[in-house]
């Protein structure tokens, strides 16, 4: 083994370390040998790729339903033999470096993502042909951002013009002999990574019955492959309120933190998207729980200190409760 080392590594273009569609991708290929050593084929390639795959149960069989789509795929020949296989390029010992650089198609590409049953990755690979026997490979994953600041495809319009507007919904459910109104409100419906959003809650409980308000982020991943589509949901218990006795109208005010690793919102993928929403139920013992569920887009933030606490809406520190 001649070949002791091989990696690829890229320079970064911002602070985050990350690239956007339009950004040149420049880097080496490191190897590191312990004495000459004859080349067929040498290349580094960039791909960028989105795939889905799961399996679903037809009968006694497993039906495993896949599909991708290439972004971008581009290959740089470092060294390549001039008659197909004999060996004759040549990498001389210990540490040799070949820069590269790549220009990334400015158009629109959904961002880095892993999901459930499918992911969107863009990556360096590189690798070195010694024989048909003896083949080196390396690869890395570069993080990747959509230049689009609404990533929402054909539903951007509709959503664009509600991100700034309050969320409120109503819902009227009987217990028993008596009934329970839930008013929820939320300031608006785009949120950026670095801010906390208020839900207001008031409830009217002309029931028997004690309720209690629970808050949840709820979070929507759907994969399409073909003609089929699977979706996976997770809901995330930000908290609870306090117990709304029988008779009796309260009014509750949350803040809710976005955790900063949560992915933002996108749409502009046609093999999987990610959407959230703002959930408040209320707890009734021995019974099905009343619920509402708002929209909420989150949106990419800013790079902030790590310290740094979430903005919390001044809109929400008005209010009672």
């Amino acid at each position: 083994m001649t070949v002791k080392h091989l990696f690829v590594e890229h320079s970064k273009v911002n602070e985050r370390g990350t690239f956007s569609p339009g950004d040149t991708l420049s880097g080496q290929v490191i190897v590191v040998t312990t004495k000459e050593t004859k080349v067929q084929c040498f290349f580094v390639r960039a791909k960028g790729k989105a795939k889905v795959t799961w399996c679903e149960k037809d009968g006694q069989s497993t039906v495993v339903h896949t599909d991708k789509k290439k972004y971008f795929y581009f290959e740089h020949i470092i060294l390549q033999d001039k008659n197909k296989g004999d060996g004759s390029e040549i990498i001389g010992p210990g540490r040799n470096v070949f820069p590269f650089t790549f220009s990334i198609p400015n158009k629109d590409m959904p961002s880095s993502y892993k999901g459930k049953w499918g992911s969107v990755t863009y990556s360096l690979r590189a690798q070195l042909t010694q024989s048909i026997w003896l083949i080196h490979k390396t690869k890395t994953e570069f993080p990747f951002l959509t230049k689009s600041e609404f990533p929402f495809a054909s539903k951007s319009e509709m959503m664009i013009i509600g991100l700034k507007e309050q969320q409120q919904a109503t819902r009227i459910s009987f217990l028993g002999f008596g009934k329970v109104t839930m008013n929820v409100t939320t300031e608006k419906m785009g949120l950026k990574q670095d801010e906390a959003l208020g839900v207001s809650v008031e409830i009217t409980n002309e029931s028997a019955q004690t309720v209690t308000p629970k808050f949840y982020l709820c979070e929507k991943q759907t994969f399409v492959a073909k003609s089929k589509k699977i979706v996976h949901k997770n809901d995330i218990l930000f908290g609870t309120g306090d117990p709304v006795p029988p008779e009796t109208i309260q009014f509750t005010t949350r803040v809710l933190s976005i955790p900063p690793q949560l992915p933002p919102t996108f749409l502009n993928c046609s093999m999987m998207n990610l959407e959230y929403r703002i959930k408040v139920t209320l707890d009734v013992p021995l019974g099905r729980d009343p619920e509402i569920k708002l929209p909420l887009v989150i949106l990419l933030g800013s790079p902030k200190p790590h310290q740094q606490k979430p903005k919390r809406s001044i809109w929400f520190r008005n209010l009672p409760g």
